[in-house]
């Protein structure tokens, strides 16, 4: 394990029915630190609560299925009232490398930027199916566009924040249905200051993932509905 401690960082973990592999994840980001790992259970019908407690996360059980996005924010709002200064999110399935969780965090520490965004491109390997892989390439188009900020990887949920950005995604500002590309914009549209990271990624469990079969076209709907929403709001920088 990195000797550096890093108990001012809190991991944010959403997870659905993961049992099998959670505690897996968990001892894989052992390995590379000490944050207390956050666990938010989202209305698992599987022993994913219980498999988390006995791998040494803290677990917050939702009553049911709420989405990612809630989860997300049940983990934010923990962070934010335990006096966090960081926070790490990562999904559950183990596609998010945690040897990449200490180059995601020096940026935000910093205080270069508020966000890092972990991109599985820089290194050109990552490969997904072709509506997901559109969907991907479709929105990093529309968000360098719209921030004026190359980026490759918009719609990662691999990313690193500071306090500030944790006060922010608590509020009902942050869209829990998608939180994606429409994160990034609004983050820019409020003046906050975000960077992509390069950063190791697996690829996803075909049959578990939230973008397989058509579920892609769908996404790319809804997404760019919340992006127009986005950029309709009125936005008041810091």
């Amino acid at each position: 394990m990195n000797t550096e401690s890093d108990k001012d960082v809190a991991i944010i973990i959403p997870a659905y029915n993961e049992a099998g592999r959670i505690a897996s994840t968990i001892a894989n980001i052992r390995k590379f630190t000490d944050a207390d790992i956050i666990v938010v259970s989202d209305g698992s019908t599987d022993a994913t609560a219980s498999e988390a407690r006995k791998a040494g996360a803290i677990v917050k059980e939702l009553p049911f299925n709420l989405g990612y996005g809630v989860a997300l924010q049940t983990g934010f709002k923990y962070a934010l009232k335990k006096g966090y200064k960081f926070a790490v999110q990562m999904d559950a399935d183990g596609q998010h490398d945690p040897s990449s969780i200490r180059a995601l965090l020096e940026p935000v520490r910093n205080g270069e930027v508020d966000v890092a965004v972990g991109s599985r491109f820089y290194g050109g390997n990552y490969k997904a199916p072709f509506l997901r892989r559109f969907g991907m390439v479709f929105f990093a188009f529309i968000t360098s566009a719209i921030t004026r900020k190359k980026t490759t990887d918009s719609t990662s949920g691999f990313q690193a924040l500071n306090r500030k950005i944790l006060e922010y995604y608590s509020s009902d500002s942050y869209p829990v249905d998608y939180p994606d590309a429409d994160v990034l914009i609004m983050l820019h549209r409020k003046g906050f200051k975000f960077k992509e990271v390069p950063v190791i990624m697996h690829e996803a469990d075909s049959k578990k993932s939230m973008h397989r079969g058509f579920k892609p076209l769908f996404y790319i709907f809804k997404m760019t509905l919340s992006i127009f929403v986005t950029l309709l709001r009125k936005e008041e920088h810091l």
